[in-house]
Parts: C-alpha cells; structure tokens; sequence
C-alpha cells in the first residue's frame, strides 16, 4: 500500500511539515500518484536507517519468528554469525568475500545473492556513516531464505564504500529476510540498535562476538513497547 503525507509522519514520528521539507531539501523517497505525494513503507525505513532518523515504536511490534516468539535481531545475528578481519580492496571484492562468508542454506546461490546486493548498491550506497554498511537485496523474498539473518563482518581495512558521510567503512551488517515485512522489522531494530553509543564504541573495537551479542540484547531489553492495539490500515505495507 502507498502511505499518505500524514501516515508517513506516523511512521518517521515527525509532523506532516517536516515531511514536506524533507521532500523538497532531504530527498525524502515519494512518488505523485493525482497530484498527492505517495511513499513506500521500505523506501521510507530504508532511507531513516541510512539519515539516522527516529521511526515511530509501532515499528517494533511486528512478525513472530515461525515458532510463536518475537523476532529478535540477536537470534539473526546467532543466524548469520559475526566474522573478522575479511578481506577485499573495493566495495565489489568485500561484497564477494562476505557472501563468501555468510552460512546460507544449500539452496541459495551465492552467485545471484552477490549480484542482488551489487545491484542494490548501484541504486546508493548502504554505507549508512561512521563507518559501518548495511548491504542488502532490494527485494528480500527473491532469494527465497526461510529464517531471517543478519551476518556481521569486520573488514580487515576499512573501504571507499560511497557513504553518506564520505567516511571509509569497516563494519557490515548483512540482512538477508524471507519477507518484506521481516526484513523492514530488522531494519528499524538494527536502526535503533545503531543508535546505541555503547554498542558504537564495542562495534569499533572490535569487541568479541560475546560481548556484541550481550550488547544487542541488553538494547533488545530496552526497546520501546508499542500499544496492544493500533491502526493495521494506515501504516500496513
């Protein structure tokens, strides 16, 4: 579903004007559909998470994990592993050496999930500033992934990576999702998460794959509880 002006201020928790202004100064992803501004929920998170931007906590409260649990971005993270001191020289041989990396089932090909993630890198960068890259498929469901994972990889020198920031970067969060919906809940964690200057400064260490893991659990912990119940039209994909 395209969101209204006033279901994408819900979403950014900002006013209706400030998405106006961010239309016209930040290029705020919209499309005109009969003279009224439109927006793609993934588009719109998508683009919070790379300008560091609040999104509203109805964000948080989204799909289970296929066993009746919440979804957790620490059990992705147990999914796709934390790995150091990868190699590469450019963007395109780090992109290799992580899908290299990452533990994917037998059925994926590693081929087409390189070519997906490059593409998507054609569009902008995912190098969200300070360092640290969130490469992705444009489109989750094409690589046809039955549980959600988020590989974190250290590079062994940090890579021209095009970031907002102009800033090399070190630090890959690879999110691979069996859907939309999955994939824009580990988005805004993995958003919030970032926003932690402890987990900043362990990121940057590095700290030990423990020590992360207790880090985004702690900030799990504290994550903003949504009300039980809200508007499932509004603000649904």
């Amino acid at each position: 579903m395209q969101l209204s002006v006033r279901d994408a201020a819900q979403l950014l928790h900002v006013s209706e004007k400030t998405v106006y202004r961010w239309i016209h100064k930040e290029d705020l992803p919209h499309h005109r559909v009969n003279e009224q501004y439109r927006f793609n929920r993934v588009e719109l998170l998508q683009w919070a998470t790379e300008n560091r931007r609040k999104v509203a906590a109805d964000i948080f409260q989204e799909p289970e994990n296929g066993n009746g649990t919440p979804l957790k971005l620490s059990d992705a993270i147990l999914n796709g592993g934390i790995f150091y001191r990868l190699s590469g020289n450019d963007k395109k041989s780090v992109l290799e050496a992580v899908v290299e990396t990452m533990p994917l089932p037998h059925e994926v090909d590693r081929e087409f999930l390189l070519h997906v993630m490059l593409a998507r890198e054609e569009l902008g960068s995912t190098g969200i500033g300070d360092g640290i890259a969130i490469p992705h498929a444009r489109n989750p469901i094409v690589l046809h992934v039955k549980k959600p994972s988020v590989s974190l990889c250290f590079l062994e020198k940090p890579i021209d990576f095009q970031a907002l920031d102009g800033k090399p970067v070190s630090i890959l969060f690879t999110l691979l999702s069996p859907s939309v919906r999955v994939h824009l809940n580990l988005l805004a964690k993995l958003s919030y998460a970032l926003r932690d200057e402890k987990l900043l400064a362990l990121l940057k260490a590095p700290g030990s794959s423990e020590e992360i893991l207790a880090e985004i659990r702690r900030i799990e912990d504290a994550l903003p509880q949504p009300q039980a119940t809200r508007a499932e039209g509004a603000l649904s994909e």
